[in-house]
């Protein structure tokens, strides 16, 4: 079976596949939360497959001589507020680290049904959920409630998560259009062409003179910058094929990996290139980039660190199967999900693996870190949370249906949609709440 999902995950990336979603889908009352409790299980998940009967929380693999390193440990971006988390991965530069505080154990607050099938990642931001659908919406949502407080209907499905920046939640589409509607009531502002659909999230940047400018990529294979008041093209950077996931920005530079296998580095005022570093396999997933280092999983099963500033690989780590998840890197700390089903910690500044954690299915879903934890969703249909210390299971919540969107963690509490088509909050008990 998952020679079957490498083979059909490999066909999509490097030939696209159309796929028409012909449903009548009856929106539930907005006045109305489902509020039926599924309880949050003790059972530590048992991994299909020998490979992950016994799991090793330590193994390692050294295959390359890592030079020593410093630079300065990253810590939760200083501008990133513990209610907000206003874009995929949290902030410009998809650390995927979450300000605040966050319950070992929480509790599901609210569902509620949004589409037939959910891959886009929600935002957060001013007490508000932006999300996207396959239906195709575009929605916001009460964060406490879960009621619906307005909805765009663009003209194709939206895989992508939605990015909330001076007052507009830009996101793209299947049909190829960038689409920026205003945060508090949804009307459409401005509508910009690219020639291939838009899968990954748009990303910001503000230039020297304190505009905006939003980055994303298309199947068009160009990553395109686009000026945020007017929805007007400013530049466009070719590459060789697809780019699947989304730029991370720091430092005027856009850093992204392609399907041309190879991770390009391109400044954000000119769309110029200053460096592409090979990698020699399919790239669908989007980089953590710390200002100086680069850390992206590939279709290969390699886990890599680029070097932003020599354009080289400063180490690599071969899995063994694809990297679809972006990793969160925090403090001494990366940590990414696999399609071998387990979720691995590595040594910042190094390939050492520190533990890693075995669920039942493949891990599309990209992790988010919070207050010393650890939160993700897998193909099994399972959230949890972890201790990123050591690994240790502390909490999972059986949903039932795959999760392979990401996690918005934002003032104590978790919201992530799965592929039954409901999204999902979890938080601290309401009395405490």
């Amino acid at each position: 079976m998952k020679t079957l999902l490498k083979a059909t995950a490999l066909i999509f990336i490097t030939g696209g596949i159309l796929i028409g979603l012909w449903f009548q889908l009856k929106e539930p009352s907005s006045k109305a939360i489902d509020t039926e409790q599924k309880q949050p299980s003790d059972r530590k998940a048992a991994p299909h497959g020998s490979h992950l009967q016994q799991p090793d929380r330590n193994p390692q693999k050294t295959d390359t001589e890592i030079p020593q390193t410093r630079i300065e440990i990253t810590e939760i971006p200083p501008d990133l507020a513990a209610s907000e988390w206003p874009m995929f991965r949290g902030g410009p530069q998809l650390m995927g680290v979450a300000a605040g505080t966050l319950p070992d154990r929480p509790q599901r607050l609210w569902r509620r049904r949004i589409g037939m099938m959910l891959k886009s990642s929600p935002a957060i931001s001013n007490g508000r959920i932006f999300i996207g659908s396959d239906d195709p919406n575009i929605l916001a949502l009460d964060l406490k409630t879960g009621d619906y407080i307005w909805s765009y209907t663009p003209e194709d499905a939206v895989e992508s998560p939605p990015c909330v920046v001076d007052g507009l939640v830009v996101v793209g589409a299947s049909d190829g259009l960038l689409y920026a509607l205003d945060a508090q009531s949804g009307l459409l502002q401005w509508k910009y062409q690219t020639e291939g659909q838009i899968l990954g999230a748009p990303n910001f940047q503000h230039d020297q003179n304190g505009k905006t400018r939003i980055l994303v990529g298309s199947y068009d294979n160009y990553l395109h910058c686009v000026d945020a008041a007017t929805g007007e093209g400013i530049w466009t950077y070719q590459t060789d094929n697809y780019i699947n996931g989304a730029p991370a920005v720091a430092r005027q530079r856009a850093v992204f990996g392609g399907c041309d296998r190879i991770i390009h580095v391109v400044s954000t005022m000119d769309g110029q290139a200053l460096a592409r570093i090979e990698t020699d396999s399919y790239i669908a997933a989007s980089p953590a980039f710390d200002g100086k280092y680069a850390y992206i999983g590939t279709m290969d099963a390699l886990f890599v660190c680029a070097d932003i500033e020599s354009g080289k690989i400063l180490w690599s780590y071969e899995g063994d199967d694809q990297f679809y998840s972006s990793p969160a890197v925090y403090k001494d700390k990366a940590v990414i999900g696999c399609h071998d089903y387990r979720l691995y910690c590595f040594e910042r500044f190094g390939n050492n693996v520190i533990w890693s954690f075995p669920t039942q299915d493949i891990i599309d879903s990209s992790p988010v870190i919070c207050d010393g934890k650890v939160v993700f969703g897998s193909v099994d249909g399972r959230l949890y949370i972890l201790n990123l210390a050591d690994g240790e299971e502390l909490w999972n919540y059986e949903i039932g249906a795959p999760i392979s969107a990401s996690c918005a963690v934002a003032g104590g509490m978790i919201v992530v949609g799965a592929e039954d088509g409901y999204l999902y909050a979890f938080g601290p008990p309401r009395e405490k709440f």
